[in-house]
């Protein structure tokens, strides 16, 4: 399935509509989330976590500490941004250049795997405020 990327201003107001987000799938790869499950668990969880908050098993030894990929600012980078990561790594990062060892396909994978990580909620509803006599 393949559908566009939302801008982040209507997913905003999406979410304020209490509109679910996972109707309005935020992802223009054509990637496969479980088959990029398998693959992100065997590669890159231990250093992003299982979660993908950065830690993993390997973080406390880098430096700089792996990126959370469900942060604010991974969430709202493109998919071609981050793919570009995925293939040619970081510099001056542990984060490696997967495009020899993944192919274009696998990577997609993953970066729909990723996408699923976030998760939004509905903030709870306010009060009233309270009425003085």
């Amino acid at each position: 399935m393949r559908v566009l990327q939302a801008p982040p201003q209507l997913l905003l107001l999406t979410w304020c509509m209490g509109v679910p987000l996972t109707a309005m799938a935020v992802s223009a790869t054509s990637g496969v989330p479980e088959a990029g499950k398998l693959i992100y668990e065997q590669r890159c969880a231990v250093c992003h976590g299982p979660q993908g908050q950065g830690d993993g098993p390997e973080a406390p030894f880098l430096s700089p500490r792996p990126g959370s990929l469900v942060s604010a600012g991974t969430s709202v980078k493109s998919d071609a941004d981050l793919l570009a990561v995925i293939a040619n790594g970081k510099p001056r990062t542990a984060m490696p250049a997967w495009k020899d060892l993944l192919s274009d396909e696998q990577r997609r994978d993953v970066l729909a795997y990723v996408r699923t990580l976030v998760r939004f909620y509905k903030p709870p509803a306010q009060l009233p405020p309270n009425e003085q006599h």
